[in-house]
């Protein structure tokens, strides 16, 4: 078959079955493989992401012992690529709200401050260190449970950091079943040496209707978010509980499993 050439030939070459069958076996790169392939439309957060007239949140109540009236903290997502295989929820705005006007001010610059970043996109997680790392120069306080709050920004960047893992931002590996066996077997070992030294040391049994001693106190528990520590534990500052305890010569927390020596 005849074939016409309206273009003017600038140069020629013959090929052969060997140059066809080379071409052939040449494998195609990565990057053409991939620029050939279907790619979905993903939304990410960024600046020009415009608010939606409707958005999905949850709202947190803080009652400090600093402030007369509790505070309320709301923190609202957005739902980016909704319905599809993408889909996944990132903070958008935060508000708090109180019948106290004494820390109105900071309140409303924190708030705007932190909208910003969350409305900047990209990873806000480094808003937990941040916020939790203040203290407050009077002291902080112990909220319902007993868990240490250096001072109400930590508090508040506590509920950050528990609104982030409730939608998937911020992973607990502590929480691992591994990691719950291992506090169980330290909580078990600390509690088998408790009860052989209470034996050994044990006094005469008091006398009908009368108090323990105060040579007992030992054996009174307190609680923190469910579980029960000895009185003489000292503060963890990795979980903020009074749960540290000294075994086998070295200081452990029975919360978190957390121990200096590793």
């Amino acid at each position: 078959m005849a074939v016409k050439i309206d273009k003017k030939i600038k140069g020629y070459a013959v090929v052969t079955p060997e140059d066809k069958a080379k071409a052939q076996a040449e494998p195609v790169s990565r990057a053409a493989a991939e620029a050939q392939l279907p790619t979905a439309d993903v939304i990410q957060m960024h600046e020009r992401i415009e608010r939606p007239e409707v958005l999905i949140g949850s709202t947190y109540k803080i009652k400090s012992p600093l402030v007369e009236h509790a505070m309320y903290v709301t923190i609202n997502d957005i739902v980016l690529n909704a319905g599809s295989e993408h889909e996944q929820r990132r903070p958008f705005e935060i508000f708090i709200n109180s019948k106290s006007m004494e820390h109105f001010q900071w309140i409303v610059a924190l708030t705007r401050i932190m909208s910003a970043v969350f409305r900047k996109g990209g990873d806000v997680t480094f808003l937990v260190e941040e916020m939790k790392a203040v203290f407050d120069p009077k002291g902080g306080y112990f909220k319902a449970g007993g868990v240490y709050m250096p001072s109400l920004v930590a508090e508040l960047g506590s509920i950050v950091e528990d609104h982030l893992k409730s939608i998937g931002m911020i992973h607990d590996p502590e929480m691992s079943p591994e990691r719950r066996a291992l506090i169980a077997e330290k909580r078990a070992a600390f509690e088998s040496r408790s009860k052989k030294n209470t034996d050994v040391n044990a006094p005469s049994p008091a006398p009908a209707g009368e108090g323990r001693g105060e040579g007992r106190s030992e054996d009174i528990a307190i609680t923190g978010d469910g579980a029960s520590f000895p009185p003489s534990a000292t503060m963890c500052h990795k979980c903020s509980n009074k749960a540290v305890v000294i075994m086998d010569g070295c200081a452990t927390c029975l919360n978190c499993g957390y121990s200096k020596c590793g």
